[in-house]
């Protein structure tokens, strides 16, 4: 079931998404599973804002591996 997992889908193949930085006004690239990405024009961090599985799914860990966890999960420790 884990290698099925409908919610981990744009994790595991990232789709893409085109932010406008609140900063400067320029379009930002920010893929699925970034948490941020710094502008290209101004170097504002933009934040990801969606919510995904791996936040409140008791097997995120498994069914995305450590290293992804780890990075999709850091930033609500901040």
């Amino acid at each position: 079931m884990l290698g099925r997992c409908p919610g981990s889908a744009n994790i595991r193949t990232p789709t893409l998404a085109i932010k406008t930085c609140p900063q400067c006004g320029a379009e930002v690239e920010v893929f699925s599973n970034d948490v941020s990405v710094d502008c290209s024009n101004c170097g504002f961090t933009v934040y990801n804002d969606l919510l995904s599985c791996v936040q409140w799914c008791k097997y995120a860990r498994e069914c995305v591996g450590e290293e992804v966890y780890r990075k999709l999960t850091e930033r609500r420790e901040e």
